[in-house]
């Protein structure tokens, strides 16, 4: 009688053993989807952007650095004047045409271009040449913080910003600046380097990946529209 019932306890303990590892199954099989979404390179990046539903953040193509911000007071930011406000290289300026003539060779679905109002975001998105661009201060320079209510009220902007889902079928590009991709999410992008993330419908967005400018051009010599 004895062995009969520690044979029916062994059977319930597996039981509830089996249950429960799959119950872990089916908790841990988001997590590793997702996982794998954020390790997505080159030509599967490329495939996953032509089904459209991502954000990609670009920072500014290259700049300057003989020149420097001379803010002192709001809107100073938009100023084009090199005097003023530091602007992009002629080097910047190439990776940016290029970057944009990449993206349209690859056939990668754009609904809107959104910059920061600083004029080298703007001239980057303009010069991508991927539709009209539209300025919002969600993603706004970290270092005019002090007049949008300090950094933390920028990232919260920002981090809003990307967890937007683009229109069905099409990504949004946003061009803005390293320091708030730095603060509002766990990567630093490269000069004119494109960073994608998907909003996840909750209010939140995950890191899928990242291409520079000379990853963009490769790619499209490789894939073009196919």
């Amino acid at each position: 009688m004895k062995h009969r019932d520690d044979r029916v306890t062994f059977i319930h303990l597996m039981i509830r053993v089996s249950r429960y590892l799959l119950y872990l199954l089916l908790v841990t099989l988001p997590l590793r989807a997702a996982a794998a979404e954020a390790t997505l390179t080159g030509e599967a990046l490329v495939h996953a952007l032509r089904l459209g539903g991502y954000n990609i953040y670009f920072r500014h193509a290259a700049t300057d650095w003989s020149q420097s911000d001379k803010v002192e007071r709001p809107g100073d930011w938009t100023s084009c004047d090199p005097s003023r406000i530091r602007q992009l290289s002629d080097e910047g300026r190439d990776s940016a045409r290029a970057v944009g003539k990449a993206m349209r060779a690859l056939n990668i679905p754009v609904g809107k271009v959104l910059a920061s109002p600083y004029c080298r975001t703007v001239e980057t998105a303009t010069l991508m040449d991927l539709g009209p661009v539209v300025t919002t201060t969600d993603v706004m320079n970290m270092r005019v913080a002090s007049y949008f209510g300090g950094r933390a009220a920028i990232a919260k902007t920002a981090r809003r910003r990307l967890s937007v889902p683009p229109a069905k079928g099409t990504n949004t590009v946003i061009v803005a600046h390293g320091n708030v991709a730095r603060e509002a999410t766990p990567v630093y992008p490269g000069e004119a380097e494109g960073v994608v993330f998907r909003p996840d419908g909750d209010g939140g967005f995950r890191f899928v990946g990242r291409l520079a400018p000379a990853e963009w051009t490769a790619l499209a010599d490789k894939l073009g529209g196919g």
